[in-house]
């Protein structure tokens, strides 16, 4: 998993075409702005599991670990 720190109006792009924006923090929930084409669905990883009915799973990938090492994608 990568993990980024961004705050409120930052954003990151995926893939150069899904742009995640922090749209307004408060307390302990994160409202985020997505930007993605049409074609590419976007849900709420609980919505995602009801309509795969099962849970997701995400690779690991443990950041700043060297290329060859386990848990590196």
């Amino acid at each position: 998993m990568l993990v980024l720190s961004r705050k409120k109006n930052e954003s990151i792009v995926i893939n150069n075409d899904i742009t995640i924006t922090v749209v307004e923090i408060r307390g302990d929930k994160v409202r985020l702005g997505i930007v993605a084409p049409k074609d590419v669905p976007v849900h709420r990883q609980e919505v995602w599991e009801a309509i795969h009915g099962k849970p997701s799973v995400a690779p690991a990938v443990i950041v700043g670990a060297p290329a060859d090492s386990p848990g590196r994608v």
